[in-house]
């Protein structure tokens, strides 16, 4: 998808993610198929999440551009998510 992963912290009922991708690319289709993919990887491995629950994941995720803010800030913010 042209997109990477700067920096991912997980909580115990959410994620922080920050990529980095190309402004053509729209945030929904990211968001979309970074859930597709990992819910298939993360039933792949643990088999009883199949049988446990329908859904991996909510359609809901929210979203942010940096503008003002550094890269480095939102990184650290991110990063030190599971101190807070």
């Amino acid at each position: 998808m042209d997109c990477s992963i700067e920096t991912m912290e997980v909580m115990p009922d959410h994620i922080h993610v920050f990529l980095r991708g190309t402004p053509t690319l729209p945030v929904h289709l990211i968001v979309k198929n970074l859930k597709a993919i990992s819910a298939r990887m993360l039933r792949s491995e643990f088999p009883h999440l199949k049988q446990k629950m329908n859904s991996m994941w909510t359609r809901s995720y929210y979203c942010e551009t940096i503008g003002s803010i550094s890269e480095q800030t939102i990184q650290e913010y991110i990063e030190n998510q599971k101190n807070a």
